[in-house]
């Protein structure tokens, strides 16, 4: 069974930590996800939260960024330093700056306040489907671009032989690049490919996973050579 997964009725279900410090909205958000047959946990701060996830680790995380006691910008840096559980982080409907900063301390995605239920689960549910396909799925070969290497068979993606910290999404979006090499990818296609969104996602998704993934697998971040962009149209991997 995979680690934070729970039985119920004879049946292995998806395990949520919800991390929000506003009663009502925590109370409605996670028994509209119990309805949608999640195991949902809740902690209304920071600490209780990565105290509760280091307890049980959870499937996915949904972390609201304003906590009492912490940034919620450095919880998610804190989920990502020890897993790289997926993790959806919740936003002011028009502050850009805090959606993009959420992304680049880990997240995987983000909602807008006020959260609609539904569009909510729509997205948990296409997460945790990229999630099971990339988990089931066994491609015994290994690439190699330059100096980097994607063993798919292990999940990893090395560097010089050493193996990179790559959260799910990024280790997607790699993959994604790897198989269509030498092609330009529109962020379009990228949101559907890897997130599996087709009318819910933000090309702002693809731009700051590219920007995360570009530190770790390029020597010089600001002048890529491997994954490079099409201006106007995305991105492209240089075989």
């Amino acid at each position: 069974m995979v680690p934070g997964r729970v039985v119920h009725n004879g049946r292995a279900v998806y395990s949520l930590l919800f991390i929000e410090d506003d009663d009502a909205i925590r109370l409605a958000l996670s028994l509209a996800l119990e309805d949608e047959g999640y195991d949902v946990r809740e902690a209304p701060d920071g600490m209780s939260g990565l105290a509760a996830f280091e307890a049980r680790e959870a499937d996915l995380v949904l972390l609201d960024l304003r906590l009492p006691d912490m940034s919620g910008f450095d919880v998610c840096r804190a989920l990502r330093a020890k897993s790289i559980v997926p993790i959806i982080i919740i936003t002011a409907q028009t502050d850009t700056y805090d959606m993009v900063a959420g992304l680049e301390a880990g997240a995987d995605d983000y909602v807008t306040k006020p959260v609609v239920p539904k569009q909510l689960a729509a997205r948990i549910r296409a997460l945790m489907r990229r999630v099971a396909l990339q988990e089931s799925t066994t491609v015994p070969r290994a690439t190699k671009f330059r100096d980097i290497e994607l063993r798919r068979e292990q999940g990893i993606v090395l560097k010089n032989d050493r193996e990179l910290n790559l959260t799910k999404t990024e280790f997607r979006l790699m993959c994604e690049f790897a198989d269509h090499a030498g092609a330009v990818l529109s962020r379009d296609q990228l949101l559907e490919r890897v997130w599996g969104y087709e009318y819910l996602g933000d090309s702002r998704l693809v731009d700051a996973h590219v920007r995360r993934l570009r530190v770790k697998v390029e020597d010089h971040p600001d002048d890529p050579k491997l994954i490079v962009t099409a201006r106007g149209i995305g991105y492209r991997l240089v075989p």
